[in-house]
């Protein structure tokens, strides 16, 4: 028997119990599927994670301030200090201190209320100088960002994030307009371009809710405080990704030096860069990937199952028709090969629909959940073919036993 031939009759098999080859086809096909949108919806949220992290800042280095202590020995957190100073950030820009610095942006941050009319809204205000924009990759959907003159005087002018405009304006064009920041009445310069919502910065919870305000104006009219020369945060820009390392070890060493520290054990201020926050959120989420994944891959162990088991009850059901054709000459390689036919069979049927079903949850799912999920045709690729390759591993056994009946014996089965 030629292998056509095999194929035609193991096909003609499977066909002749649609009800047992259907439920064991979905077996498989739901494990398929479950691989596919589980591994899926983890390679989306690495990406997602990415691009929003990216989105805050390139090449970007973060100087918080250490942690303060209190005279009854209670220990603030990290960045409750205030052991950094505009001049650091003035240090920092200087290109024989620190040649792979590209730009550097000094910010102090609060949360004030903002009040539009009889609009009200609260949100982070950030104290800044005209770097910030640089540094932080962002860009203007209207107007302008603060320039070296509104520090110079202090000016009452504030750029506000995409949502806080929203929240303020609604659909009013808030150039302009007036708005009171903590009491003090402030003109509208400008609107940052749209970046989305991510958890990792350190700043605000939302780069798109917030507002920006001249470092000086901050200082003098918001904050106070007796500390007006400090800063909550210095922002840095490497010259390149590549020079992100050397950008921190001469970040580091001139702070140390600046503050008469003379271990870095000893240091008053952290550095972290957005690679560090990216590598460890898509190591966590790489991790989730691989359990969903995991469990997931169950299902398939079970489909797996019940193609042996289908092909063992096969087997059971046609012994006499396996004697006979031993009897009539058929190898116990021919008879092998037949079973193994089948078993495939169902493993890349199960495939196939269950990498279809993958692809079109891919597309539906996205709008319930609010999440990507990105689909590789790698990935549908190798869906299916573990799917085949589990229909004839676990078709092996049951191929294996009816290939190894003796005709005499299966001939005489009832």
């Amino acid at each position: 028997m030629n292998l056509l031939e095999t194929f035609r009759t193991g096909l003609g098999a499977v066909l002749s119990h649609r009800l047992r080859s259907t439920l064991t086809v979905v077996g498989i096909m739901i494990g398929i599927t479950a691989v596919i949108l589980t591994v899926g919806l983890g390679e989306g949220a690495q990406q997602q994670v990415g691009s929003e992290i990216t989105a805050l800042g390139s090449n970007l280095l973060t100087v918080t301030p250490g942690s303060t202590t209190s005279s009854s020995g209670v220990r603030g957190g990290f960045g409750s200090a205030s052991t950094l100073t505009v001049g650091d950030a003035a240090a920092l820009t200087s290109k024989v201190v620190a040649p792979d610095i590209r730009t550097v942006a000094p910010a102090d941050s609060e949360s004030e209320s903002l009040v539009a009319g009889t609009t009200n809204w609260t949100t982070t205000v950030v104290g800044t100088d005209p770097s910030w924009l640089t540094v932080r990759g962002r860009s203007m959907t209207e107007g302008r960002f603060i320039v070296a003159h509104d520090l110079a005087t202090q000016a009452p002018v504030v750029v506000l994030g995409a949502t806080t405009a929203q929240e303020l304006f609604g659909f009013r064009d808030p150039v302009g307009q007036t708005v009171d920041v903590a009491g003090v009445p402030m003109s509208v310069i400008g609107v940052l371009n749209s970046v989305g919502s991510s958890s990792s910065s350190s700043t605000v919870a939302d780069p798109d809710d917030q507002a920006v305000v001249p470092l000086t104006t901050a200082s003098a009219l918001l904050f106070g405080g007796t500390t007006r020369n400090s800063v909550s945060q210095i922002l840095i820009q490497a010259t390149s990704s590549s020079a992100l390392s050397a950008a921190y070890q001469e970040a580091d060493a001139e702070l140390l030096n600046l503050h008469g520290i003379t271990t870095s054990t000893a240091a008053d201020f952290t550095i972290t860069s957005e690679q560090e926050v990216l590598s460890t959120a898509t190591s966590v989420d790489r991790t989730l990937t691989v359990l969903l994944g995991g469990i997931a891959g169950i299902s398939l162990l079970v489909g797996g199952i019940g193609v042996m088991n289908i092909m063992l009850v096969s087997v059971t059901e046609r012994i006499r028709e396996i004697g006979l054709r031993k009897a009539l000459g058929a190898t116990p390689r021919v008879i092998r090969r037949q079973f193994l036919v089948e078993a495939s069979v169902l493993g890349t049927v199960g495939g196939l629909l269950g990498a279809v079903l993958g692809v079109i949850g891919a597309e539906v799912l996205p709008h319930f959940i609010s999440d990507p999920i990105t689909v590789s045709p790698a990935a549908a690729v190798g869906a299916i073919v573990v799917a085949i390759v589990i229909g004839i591993v676990f078709g092996v056994y049951p191929a294996s036993r009816a290939a190894k009946l003796p005709p005499i014996d299966a001939l005489r089965s009832e």
